[in-house]
């Protein structure tokens, strides 16, 4: 059951086992998600539990441990960029009332390091730690924008998954959003992950001019003013961008809300 994976690669196996979608599981459970043996489950989940990384509640069934948090959190793209980035977060809420988000890429996927929950009922299914695809949200989009063109073109080749009849699953319609984001140095995904919400997000730069993280405001569909939000968001990025050492390029830089 083990298909001859290392003592490493069925140690990750267990931890892998853990997502959004299964915050909780029983032994049993471990072992059908991980792909193995009973035994071998119960014992790396001992050990596991051992150092902290799992808990096991009252009912037998295991949670992601504080420690694994704590290690975690050590991330330079977790803690550090959280830090920074919280006091500006805060001021678009503050500016908005909305749902705030901060992402960065993992791959083909943005995982959300920070989150304000807004005042309004907007069906944000997001949560610190939680994962989408590049192209079905406005950070993905901005962050996937500004990658290398070899990695923009292997991603617009594979395949595009739809959550709603407005997600973009189109190759060539992708390839035109992505050139329109660095465009106006802004995405705006209209309903592509639930059909009431719309959001706008700007790229975060890192202290040599990458992309590092984008930062996004999530509101209703229905009534949205995007052009008032489009300032206030690039704003925020901006002034993360600044705190983690990014300086602009004197003359060639250009004031938040002027398009190329």
């Amino acid at each position: 059951m083990t298909g001859g994976r290392s003592a490493p690669e069925r140690l990750l196996a267990v931890l892998a086992a853990f997502d959004q979608g299964h915050p909780a599981l029983s032994l049993t459970a471990i072992s059908r998600r991980a792909g193995l043996s009973l035994t071998t489950t119960h014992r790396l989940v001992a050990a596991l539990a051992e150092w902290g990384a799992l808990e096991r509640d009252a009912d037998g069934v295991y949670h992601v441990g504080l420690r694994l948090w704590e290690t975690a959190a050590l991330a330079p793209r977790g803690l550090g960029l959280r830090q920074v980035a919280l006091p500006y977060l805060e001021d678009l809420y503050e500016a908005t009332h909305e749902n705030v988000q901060l992402a960065v890429r993992d791959g083909e996927e943005v995982v959300y390091i920070e989150w304000i929950s807004g005042r309004s009922a907007v069906g944000v299914r997001i949560q610190v730690g939680a994962r989408w695809p590049l192209h079905a949200t406005g950070v993905g989009l901005a962050l996937l924008a500004h990658e290398a063109p070899a990695l923009q073109d292997a991603y617009c080749a594979g395949p595009l998954t739809a959550f709603t009849p407005y997600t973009i699953t189109d190759p060539a319609l992708l390839r035109r959003t992505l050139a329109e984001v660095r465009r106006t140095g802004v995405a705006v995904s209209d309903r592509q992950i639930t059909d009431d919400a719309l959001s706008v997000a700007a790229p975060v730069h890192g202290p040599n001019g990458t992309v590092a993280a984008a930062v996004s405001v999530v509101v209703p569909h229905s009534g949205a003013r995007t052009p008032a939000l489009i300032p206030a968001v690039r704003l925020a990025a901006r002034g993360i961008s600044r705190g983690l050492g990014w300086r602009p390029d004197g003359p060639t830089d250009r004031a938040p809300g002027t398009a190329t």
